[in-house]
């Protein structure tokens, strides 16, 4: 993701949350999301999963991205991604992570508030360091991706 992040030249120019944990997470990511609209702030959500249509993972502003400017989105990362030999491999949640943060580059953006998808320290969204960690509960879960309990 790294190497692919910087063939997009992303920079995040704005604090981040990042929101881990078991259960709350959705509900503690709309919190803040509508607090800090709230208060005036432009912020770039993204979320996992999505229940309807993938839009609903990545808002700006208090609004779902559009589908055309998602596809510009995973264009850009497909082009970095394919720009190395081999090319760079990325997983689904990755992917999306990458896109997201190229609409959030792009909007000028106040804050951004990012949901952990699983794996914790591993995951996708800890490319961006974050200015603020919240954990909500924590289970074991995943485990059948993520190994047993040490």
């Amino acid at each position: 993701m790294r190497a692919v992040r910087e063939r997009l030249a992303l920079s995040i120019d704005a604090p981040v949350i990042v929101v881990a944990g078991t259960n709350g997470k959705g509900s503690t990511c709309a919190f803040l999301d509508a607090m800090l609209g709230a208060a005036g702030y432009r912020v770039g959500l993204y979320t996992s999963p999505h229940l309807a249509r993938y839009e609903e993972r990545v808002r700006i502003a208090g609004a779902e991205v559009d589908a055309a400017s998602l596809v510009r989105a995973f264009e850009a990362v497909e082009e970095a991604r394919i720009a190395a030999e081999p090319p760079t491999p990325l997983t689904y949640f990755e992917f999306g992570t990458l896109a997201a943060l190229v609409l959030f580059a792009a909007a000028k953006l106040d804050a951004l508030v990012l949901e952990v998808g699983l794996g914790g320290r591993l995951d996708a969204v800890n490319l961006v360091d974050a200015d603020v960690a919240v954990v909500t509960t924590v289970d074991l879960d995943h485990q059948d991706f993520l190994g047993e309990e040490e």
